[in-house]
């Protein structure tokens, strides 16, 4: 069997589940409409039917003033319960296995009705909760409770408590938000009661043919967070009250330590369950960062977990334990990590989707179906959006060219993935390789297309994804040969002394910053390294499993320039942006915005800053100022009668956005 121990069964009493997959919850904004439930319900559908063993829904929550915002996910009344049943029974049609999270936002609440613990606003949202009586405590733990029940009436296999990422039973357990001094705190005792209490009574409501999920908070990050005992001693009592399975949170949202993003390890976090690991005698679930099976294998065959628990990796692909199983993991849509689609539209209040596939929580919406007419189609330029435009026609059934002048596909992904930190990339280009021949497209590679050519062809259409051409920036003495832009540096490699400026701080100025500052190779490769980088503690002495980091020595003195006022990287991902920021300031990188640039000469690069004169004493400058549309060969073609589509960089170069462009490219392809 391909990877034994990911698809030995897990016996829980009452059910056993096929496989040791589990379908991490994940909010996708679907969860607050009734409306959207039809689209919740086949995006469930399509994972079950690709093999997960079990999953869960993105929290919903117990009570109003649980709402994660205003009108959230909520099952709290008799009559949500036809909505929760569309799920319920997709899933089970699919022979698949759900349960319904519930998370209590606590002080993480985006609504002026949030409660906590005690009376301490969240750095994260801008409303201070208020404090709950003991009153209040008893009516939350009814709450979670009435929550369970009605998930069990809705045909939920389970639930999943969520005590972890510092919501508001992570409030009650830690001593950093709990500062009260009665029965629901003080000591460590009383503040872990809630839980306790809260999968007891739910245990008691529900019986014991109905799974218990437990998200325990197993290593807080953050100051004020759990020590390793408490943990223990949180842990057992769970076991005690009735919970069926323990699963791993990590961090709080409001950490200073990044637990997600790809520049994290690969289980990079397998560690702590681990440790738990006979401390208790209920399986044990691993989580974050996990994204392949020989990943996941490893985890289950060394005993570090019982189960492993994958959100994004099964966005990106539903048929993800399927392809794993009949040992097709080559052909496995990897999760990047990047959190462009998912993480960052939660947090702007849009539906999730991916970045890698673009489907993902838009199954009803976007299909690839048979085309009723096939066509003979060139797509030319074979980066993200001709990749992916390409590889869903030749899905489609049509003739499918794919041309570029490169020898390798990817386009800007085979720079993307020299960034330390995302060498996941060339993960999505392995897949789209497969892909591409799996779908029938005839791929020409070293081919320079010209408009005679393609209209002597003969194509019906063509698609121009000829991507971009980095902007250049005029200045006295840019002209310098020591003067050079983002390609000459990643596609070309050319050699850069140890004092580097960079002009222009979008994204693509930040990866040429950390390409230029880290060592390779970077700690991303490395567990214990990164952990130190961070300051993880892994032997979780310190309380709330913190250190302080000490980042590794840089590569190179850099400068990092922007023309615009105000902090450099303010424009960046939400959920991202800020650890590219803390990994530059780490390694000593200087960040300047409100900067003029002069000129460039053997003193190094003249700038003023806010109109004070500074000199630079940079060996080189690199361009990163943004890019133009290559659209050249789209212009000529239109203007021979050709019919022609645009997509990609060709179409919006402002900044390079993968997630635009494969969408974007199979957003085109599904209407031909």
């Amino acid at each position: 069997m391909n990877y034994p121990n990911l698809f030995a069964p897990l016996d829980l009493g009452h059910i056993t589940l096929p496989n040791r997959i589990l379908m991490g919850s994940m909010h996708t904004g679907l969860e607050d409409k009734a409306s959207d439930y039809d689209k919740l319900a086949a995006y469930f559908a399509e994972r079950a039917r690709g093999g997960v063993g079990l999953m869960v829904t993105g929290g919903i929550a117990p009570s109003i003033q649980g709402w994660l915002k205003p009108f959230g996910g909520r099952l709290t009344l008799p009559w949500h319960k036809p909505r929760h049943r569309k799920l319920t029974r997709a899933v089970h049609a699919e022979g698949g296995r759900i349960c319904l999270q519930i998370l209590h936002a606590g002080r993480y609440g985006y609504h002026p009705l949030s409660v906590a613990p005690s009376k301490i606003k969240s750095p994260i949202t801008p409303f201070t909760p208020r404090a709950l009586s003991s009153r209040g405590v008893e009516r939350t733990i009814r709450d979670f409770v009435r929550c369970a029940k009605l998930a069990q009436e809705s045909g939920y296999d389970g639930v999943e408590v969520m005590g972890s990422e510092g919501y508001l039973i992570n409030q009650f357990i830690a001593a950093r938000t709990n500062q009260r001094n009665d029965g629901w705190g003080g000591d460590a005792e009383r503040r872990m009661r809630l839980p306790i209490e809260i999968v007891r009574r739910t245990r008691e409501a529900v019986g014991r043919d109905f799974i218990i999920i437990y998200r325990l908070s197993m290593l807080d990050l953050v100051e004020g967070g759990q020590d390793w005992s408490e943990i223990v001693t949180l842990a057992k009592a769970i076991e005690a009250a009735g919970a069926s399975i323990i699963n791993t949170g990590i961090g709080w949202h409001e950490a200073r330590v990044p637990t997600i993003v790809t520049s994290v390890p690969r289980a990079g976090f397998a560690w702590v369950t681990h440790r738990l690991k006979g401390e208790v005698s209920i399986p044990l679930i691993t989580t974050n960062r996990i994204n392949m099976p020989d990943v996941a294998e490893d985890i289950l065959a060394r005993g570090a977990a019982d189960m492993v628990s994958m959100a994004r990796p099964l966005l990106a692909d539903p048929a993800w334990a399927n392809k794993a199983r009949e040992g097709r993991s080559d052909r496995i849509n990897t999760c990047i990590a990047c959190n462009q689609a998912c993480l960052d539209h939660v947090f702007q209040n849009r539906r999730a989707s991916c970045l890698v596939n673009p489907r993902a929580c838009h199954e009803t919406e976007l299909k690839i179906e048979p085309a009723a007419v096939r066509k003979n189609i060139a797509v030319v330029g074979a980066g993200p959006a001709g990749m992916a435009c390409a590889s869903a026609l030749g899905e489609r059934g049509h003739k499918v060219t794919l041309l570029d002048r490169a020898t390798e596909i990817g386009g800007q992904f085979n720079y993307a993935k020299q960034i330390p930190g995302k060498e996941e990339f060339s993960e999505t280009l392995r897949y789209f390789q497969h892909r591409l021949s799996d779908t029938g497209v005839d791929v020409r590679l070293g081919h320079t297309a010209d408009a005679a050519s393609l209209q002597t062809a003969g194509y019906d259409e063509v698609v121009i994804a000829t991507g971009i051409t980095p902007r250049t920036v005029s200045f006295p003495g840019s002209d310098d040969p020591r003067v050079l832009n983002y390609l000459d540096l990643l596609a070309d490699h050319h050699p850069v002394g140890p004092r580097v400026a960079i002009i222009g701080a979008g994204g693509i100025g930040f990866d040429v910053a950390e390409y230029l500052v880290e060592r390779v190779p970077s700690p991303a490769t490395d567990i214990a390294r990164w952990a130190q980088e961070w300051g993880v503690d892994m032997q979780l002495a310190q309380r709330g499993g913190l250190q302080p980091p000490v980042p590794e020595s840089p590569a190179r003195q850099v400068w990092l320039l922007q023309r615009s006022a105000g902090r450099p990287g303010a424009r960046l991902n939400k959920t991202t942006g800020w650890v590219h920021r803390a990994t530059l300031k780490a390694k000593r990188a200087i960040m300047l915005g409100n900067v003029a640039y002069q000129r460039f000469d053997n003193e190094g690069l003249h700038i003023t800053v806010d109109g004070t004169p500074q000199i630079l004493p940079a060996d080189h400058v690199v361009i990163c100022a943004g890019q133009e549309p290559n659209r050249q060969l789209a212009d000529q073609l239109i203007a021979l009668g050709m019919k022609v589509h645009v997509i990609g960089g060709a179409d919006v170069a402002a900044e390079l956005d993968a997630k635009r462009a494969i969408a974007q490219g199979t957003r085109l392809a599904s209407v031909i």
